[in-house]
């Protein structure tokens, strides 16, 4: 029987949602096969957007027929027919998973005060325990804990397990009434604070509301939140005046002074920057006016709507704001209150959640945020002038994966984020120029490369190069790893580092691998980025730091030395520098699992390893791929990544003193993120 457990709460408006996304992410690194099921839905042949919110977080998608259970007309026309529709739904879903996820009831469609009865005992009937989630809006601590205690009995009475109890939106100090709640319950519980983020909906959400059509401005800054409203019945001046920063501005079509008055307070630096201008009444505004704002291309989203202004307000000052899987910040918002405030390891022990072998791409992505967290470490990104590297620094700094400081102008920088609507706030801005940092490092590099003919005067020139200033930084302390190569070729990354930070002892090449994250498990490959035709010797290095990596990752290393033959059935100077090198990686590394001249299936194939390698401790469970050069290397794991789907995460350097990773150029943010977690692990792991 997989994993199970019933995220619901006691009331609308409680959070459940951004809970049951936490549970969701936790169970994922731990259960791998995660689904999720909704057992009563407004609409079966409509996406419910819970379901949709969950289903984007899985390693495994759902279909997501599959993963809903009846409506609530079904419930109230037969309730007993309803429940063994749901359950057998539920059985279906659940097949093949070995954790699930159930959300209760949304308590918005029908104003029933035995609704949460019927999540009660769906969750008797499905065998899950039960999370509930109490709202703690508004509520005094001892308030809480009595909500909390009702709905417990509740749930008992219908023979439901409860597994604990989160109080959720905490507007009171959150200590107290995790105190008074955990006294009156009896069961593990957890209290999160409210955040007004979370609750702040996005201008998209507003747009919808008034069924509003954007007139001018950026689309992608409709995913913006809202953090307030300003009716703007009243002069420019003191629209000004009260304008707020993250702000919706509601004013009349007709009013043009105050239409451009807002638009050119969001271009300057001197008033708060508002998050959408909704211009009411179905009034045009005039030929000179668009023409004059068709000029200024203006970012802010100004939103054209027929209401008037009292209609309006009112329906935006209703719209409550939901998680979605379009706004990666507020999920990443969510997520980070849930790690912050709930134990998820200690609410899994408790559920009993088992650790199969599968690992997953997500469980190990998910992972390597969670130990970069952990490691803390400060990355150093030197290519600030490319979106890519300032939407990952971004996602980074809302995980709190790794703190960061990123090269360029700072004003340009800021301004760029601002544009594409990121939050860098918690990142260090600086600039290649800047004078007491260029004269320190010119210095620097003039002693470490005065032999080779470098002065302080040449030095200056070369250290302002975003990739030498990177590596200055790195050299001297001031960051724990460098992150390049979205812009730049691998050798203008790597070169700066060979020079100023050299490998480290006993290894005499620099190599790189990658992290092939297939369907149920993560191989290491090496090396297929750097070494063209890599000596015995080098091959040596190569396995033997490849090893190192792939145990720094979680992944056991057994070692496979690859080539065209297996054993002693091949002969060839190819075959040969590869048995010579798995000879080498013995003596040198003794303790290390290695095979070698093998093919690949032998590798990995136990019936194959069966027949060729008979009793090898490697043969048929290899871990760790060693291609004998360059070009075979980066085709196979090409070809792995294409035709088996594989995610391939690196490439990874290894061998340097200290930690700078390469990206391809044509990297998405997903990599950068990723090899940004890994740069910040290896900085831990070296500290």
């Amino acid at each position: 029987m997989s994993t199970r457990i019933y995220v619901a709460a006691t009331e609308a408006a409680a959070g459940k949602s951004a809970i049951a996304l936490g549970v969701v992410s936790a169970l994922t690194r731990q259960a791998g096969r995660v689904g999720v099921f909704r057992p009563i839905v407004s609409n079966t042949d409509e996406p419910d957007p819970v379901l949709t919110l969950l289903a984007a977080s899985l390693s495994e998608p759902m279909d997501p027929h599959l993963a809903l259970g009846v409506t609530y007309d079904a419930i109230h026309a037969e309730q007993s027919a309803a429940m063994e529709e749901i359950v057998a739904r539920f059985h279906a879903a659940a097949a093949g998973r070995d954790a699930m996820v159930v959300v209760g009831s949304d308590f918005s469609d029908v104003p029933s005060p035995t609704e949460f009865s019927v999540n009660a005992e769906l969750a008797a009937n499905l065998e899950a325990p039960m999370l509930l989630v109490v709202s703690g809006a508004d509520r005094e601590p001892e308030d809480i804990a009595t909500a909390a205690r009702v709905a417990i009995a509740d749930a008992r009475a219908h023979h439901a397990h409860v597994l604990a109890v989160v109080a959720n939106r905490v507007t009171a100090d959150p200590d107290s009434a995790l105190a008074a709640v955990a006294a009156g319950a009896g069961i593990p519980a957890f209290a999160v604070p409210d955040s007004p983020f979370l609750r702040a909906p996005t201008v998209r959400q507003l747009l919808t509301a008034v069924d509003g059509t954007l007139l001018y401005g950026d689309p992608t800054r409709l995913d913006e939140t809202c953090q307030g409203l300003v009716v703007a019945a009243m002069t420019m001046p003191h629209v000004l005046d009260r304008l707020v920063a993250g702000g919706a501005v509601v004013v009349p079509g007709d009013r043009e002074d105050v239409v451009l008055g807002v638009l050119l307070a969001h271009e300057a630096n001197t008033f708060p920057t508002p998050a959408a201008l909704f211009l009411n009444g179905g009034f045009s505004l005039s030929p000179q006016v668009q023409r004059l704002i068709d000029g200024l291309s203006p970012q802010l989203p100004v939103i054209g709507c027929a209401g008037g202004t009292v209609a309006t307000t009112s329906t935006l000052v209703g719209v409550r704001g939901y998680l979605d899987p379009g706004s990666p910040r507020k999920l990443e918002a969510a997520e980070r209150l849930f790690t912050q405030h709930i134990d998820s390891e200690a609410l899994l022990t408790h559920l009993g959640a088992t650790t199969p072998g599968a690992v997953t791409p997500l469980m190990f992505e998910q992972q390597l945020i969670t130990r970069a967290r952990a490691a803390n470490a400060h990355i150093v990104l030197p290519e600030g002038n490319d979106d890519r590297i300032l939407d990952a620094a971004d996602r980074i700094l809302h995980r709190g994966a790794a703190r960061l400081t990123i090269l360029g102008d700072p004003a340009a920088v800021r301004e760029r984020a601002g544009v594409l609507g990121l939050d860098l706030e918690g990142a260090r801005l600086l600039s290649t120029e800047d004078p007491e940092h260029v004269e320190r490092y010119s210095i620097e590099y003039a002693r470490l490369r005065g032999q080779k003919g470098v002065t302080v005067d040449m030095a200056r020139d070369i250290v302002t190069d975003v990739s030498y200033f990177g590596t200055m930084m790195v050299l001297l302390g001031e960051a724990d790893g460098m992150v390049s190569g979205a812009a730049h070729t691998t050798a203008h990354t790597i070169r700066p580092a060979l020079e100023v930070i050299k490998t480290v002892p006993d290894v005499s090449v620099v190599s790189s691998v990658f992290l092939m994250c297939l369907a149920d498990r993560v191989l290491v490959y090496g090396d297929c980025a750097v070494n063209p035709e890599p000596t015995a010797e080098q091959l040596a290095d190569i396995a033997i730091s490849s090893a190192l990596t792939a145990a720094q990752f979680g992944v056991d290393p057994r070692v496979a030395m690859l080539s065209y033959s297996t054993g002693s059935s091949g002969t060839g100077a190819d075959v040969e520098k590869v048995r010579a090198a798995t000879e080498l990686v013995r003596a040198r590394a003794p303790h290390l699992l290695v095979e070698g001249p093998i093919q690949y299936d032998a590798a990995v194939d136990p019936a194959v390893a069966a027949t060729k390698l008979k009793g090898s401790p490697v043969a048929g469970a290899a871990t760790v791929f060693v291609f004998p050069d360059l070009n075979t290397g980066n085709n196979t794991y090409k070809a792995v990544q294409r035709s088996a789907g594989a995610v391939a995460i690196g490439p990874v350097l290894q061998g340097l003193r200290r930690p700078v990773n390469d990206l391809s150029r044509g990297a998405l943010v997903r990599d950068i993120v990723n090899t940004i977690a890994i740069t910040a692990i290896q900085a831990g792991a070296s500290q």
